[in-house]
């Protein structure tokens, strides 16, 4: 076999190799590759994971993730630029709209549970809500147990009057529960000492608080009434080559401590537009999370360490 020969095997084979790595390419990596854009979905008043700012531009701690992972997607895919496109999504809106190809991430509040996972997939958790209560300093209500006897309201037809009502029975605690129209009226009954306490989602009652008078009123319980919540950034389902990227871009950003730094962004500072501070220090159970990150649904995997 002469050399000009091998030669022009080698090349052959060189070039066959190529291919292969073309056709390796697809789903979302594909479409994006295809076309030079990437589409998030974005909410408009998930504050302050996605919502729109003065300009009316989504801004929020899930959009920043969604901004790393679109920059690892550009890396993966060696591209100079990568044009982001913006598509406001709802709640009846964000699951429809990413299975359908309209959006590719959705950047959001999306509690992560088994019964989506069926229709999409999600990426590692980057919060996670539980069920608390806010009470008044002055009170001195530093437990659950320290609620016995007293009135505490939570908002009607909620998961949170549920599992007041739930604990109110387990432990004997012989609580006055109030059932409230809306988020609003029950925060104005701690507010006017109506009742001690008020039992909803911990991420709803810091933005209430930090709209307050007087946040420094208030104090919200680290005891909770249910077990942790998972959020996730939503993307397709069956498109591992993209999941893979998505993942390793979201593990990279928390483990390397720049998660936290994200996070205190937009959890204990000033926010846009109104300038209001959540105050609402990362959990030990989001810390935990952090250092390894995880997609599961389960609110049994996330206990602090």
């Amino acid at each position: 076999m002469n050399r000009n020969h091998l030669f022009g095997v080698a090349l052959a084979l060189a070039f066959a190799a190529g291919q292969a790595g073309a056709e390796e390419l697809t789903g979302t990596l594909k479409n994006i590759k295809d076309t030079g854009a990437i589409t998030l979905g974005y909410r408009d008043s998930s504050i302050p994971f996605s919502y729109l700012d003065d300009n009316q531009k989504p801004v929020g701690f899930a959009m920043d993730i969604c901004y790393k992972i679109v920059d690892a997607v550009k890396k993966e895919l060696k591209l100079d630029k990568l044009e982001v496109k913006l598509n406001p999504v709802t709640s009846s809106t964000r699951i429809p709209l990413l299975a359908n190809g309209t959006v590719d991430l959705e950047c959001g509040s999306t509690t992560n549970n088994a019964e989506r996972q069926k229709q999409i997939a999600f990426t590692n958790t980057h919060f996670l809500t539980a069920s608390r209560y806010v009470s008044k300093k002055a009170s001195g209500i530093k437990s659950i147990d320290d609620l016995k006897g007293k009135s505490v309201v939570s908002t009607a037809g909620t998961t949170n009057i549920k599992q007041l009502t739930e604990a109110n029975f387990a432990r004997g605690l012989n609580v006055n529960i109030i059932p409230a129209k809306d988020h609003a009226e029950a925060f104005l009954m701690v507010e006017t000492d109506r009742a001690v306490a008020f039992v909803m989602d911990d991420i709803l009652l810091a933005s209430l608080v930090a709209g307050s008078k007087d946040p420094a009123t208030y104090v919200i319980s680290t005891d909770a009434f249910s077990k942790p919540e998972p959020y996730g950034i939503m993307l397709r389902k069956d498109d591992p080559s993209f999941k893979k990227v998505v993942d390793a871009a979201t593990a990279a950003l928390y483990t390397s401590g720049e998660g936290q730094k994200l996070y205190d962004k937009w959890f204990t500072q000033k926010i846009p537009p109104k300038g209001l501070n959540l105050n609402a220090p990362i959990s030990p159970e989001l810390k935990a999370e952090f250092a390894k990150p995880s997609d599961s649904p389960d609110p049994e995997s996330y206990k602090a360490m």
